[in-house]
């Protein structure tokens, strides 16, 4: 098959498509190629997900179950754990998790893994596309050497390229159609493959040089926020001690219409990207003897934002009702990392559990969208939000400030709040006494 082939069997809908990875950043994906009347076979080593798949069940908030069951009738959607059936696929696009460990630095083994299985089994005239966020030069260092083993000529007999996910859950105006789709390739004919794929599902495809520009496009963009909201919680602790209230502060700001962005503080970062990838750049750069300094200070302040939170409930406990945190009774309010999802991925919230838990108090949560929490020692079910809870409880902690919540209540019949997102700043004359960020 020629590269015109290839291109002549995405065009008329004919490519068979491969997504492995059917989380959060796959799943959306296989919906819209599926939309565009491709046949989309999703890839996963989670059974469970697979079996959902196949009865068009979703379990993603983003994706609803009726996308998947239309699909499904129309013979556009299969699911397996078989990746022998990479073999059947025009185009694959990877999309596994990349992890920090505990050192943090990255934990590559599940790019390698689903690589792997690409080389294994994959054939010749297909596109392979990254789109995992990791650091500059995987693609070339990762998914090229493994395919070039089958004697595979990149660019001839196999196009490969690396598109970063955005990925944005919850986001109700941006997803993955209307959200700009850059794409780099290994070789300019690696480049036009992806780009006639891709431009398929999204509305707009940005083409840039090199597969490792498209992988500092996606760190650039996290980085950029990661670092602001750094400068933004330090913000909030500057602000503190100075007796000023940050919110007012940025409120003030925000109305100059030129030369600043808003970002808001908060008891700290959530989600697979903003904590995680620029950490990958970081972790990169250090074997170049760099030290990315933006980075690791906005990392360290960020990190530490759970901290300074019971900090300040144990301050505000002390100062306003007089009780130690030892043996208190705590609300939080919020478990996933934003608001009106059920994603657990790096929440601030379990840290600031675990941390008020091993100062001794009797922490209890509140979340609608999160019905159970299982995280290293953490084994606690969600409490509905009632008078008698919050009443009980010594103090609430505002961490997650879900849309369907009850302020009122909660400004109405707690004794302490310490709200973290200024989730209360409608409320007039609210009987709790309440400590901001």
């Amino acid at each position: 098959m020629s590269k015109e082939t290839l291109l002549a069997r995405i065009e008329s809908r004919e490519a068979r498509i491969g997504v492995v990875g059917v989380g959060y950043v796959g799943l959306p994906l296989v919906v819209e190629f599926g939309k565009e009347g491709y046949r989309v076979t999703g890839f996963d080593v989670s059974a469970e997900k697979v079996a959902l798949l196949n009865e068009g069940q979703s379990y993603i908030l983003d994706v609803p179950t009726e996308d998947l069951q239309a699909l499904l009738n129309k013979g556009l959607l299969d699911a397996t754990t078989d990746f022998s059936a990479l073999s059947e696929m025009d185009a694959i696009i990877i999309c596994v998790p990349t992890p920090l460990r505990k050192t943090r630095d990255p934990d590559m083994s599940f790019v390698i893994a689903a690589a792997d299985q690409v080389a294994l089994h994959s054939t010749a005239d297909t596109v392979v596309v990254l789109e995992s966020t990791t650091y500059p030069g995987t693609t070339d260092e990762l998914i090229v050497p493994r395919l070039l083993k089958n004697g595979f000529k990149v660019g001839e007999d196999v196009f490969v390229c690396f598109s970063p996910e955005r990925v944005d859950p919850g986001n109700q105006r941006y997803g993955i159609r209307n959200t700009p789709k850059v794409i780099g390739g290994a070789t300019p004919d690696c480049l036009e493959i992806g780009t006639a794929l891709y431009s398929k599902a999204i509305d707009t495809v940005v083409p840039v040089s090199s597969t490792t520009a498209a992988e500092m496009v996606k760190l650039l963009e996290n980085t950029f926020r990661a670092v602001n909201i750094g400068l933004v919680n330090e913000m909030a602790i500057m602000c503190d001690k100075l007796g000023l209230n940050v919110w007012e502060v940025i409120s003030a700001a925000s109305s100059k219409p030129f030369g600043f962005m808003t970002f808001y503080p908060g008891p700290g970062l959530g989600g697979h990207c903003i904590p995680i990838d620029p950490l990958y750049l970081s972790w990169k750069l250090k074997a170049l003897n760099y030290t990315a300094r933006f980075i690791d200070l906005a990392s360290e302040i960020n990190s530490n934002m759970p901290v300074y939170v019971v900090t300040r409930v144990m301050e505000a406990m002390n100062d306003l009702i007089r009780k130690p945190i030892n043996g208190s009774r705590i609300l939080v309010i919020g478990a996933a990392y934003k608001p009106d999802i059920d994603d657990l991925r790096e929440s601030p919230a379990l840290d600031v559990i675990r941390l008020l838990q091993e100062r001794g108090a009797e922490v209890s949560y509140h979340d609608p969208y999160v019905d159970t929490l299982r995280h290293e020692g953490i084994q606690l079910d969600s409490v509905p939000l009632t008078n008698e809870a919050l009443s009980a409880a010594d103090s609430v902690v505002i961490v997650t400030h879900h849309t369907a919540t009850d302020w009122q209540l909660v400004a109405d019949c707690s004794d302490l709040v310490v709200d973290c997102r200024n989730a209360l700043k409608h409320i007039e004359e609210p009987k709790a006494k309440i400590v901001l960020l």
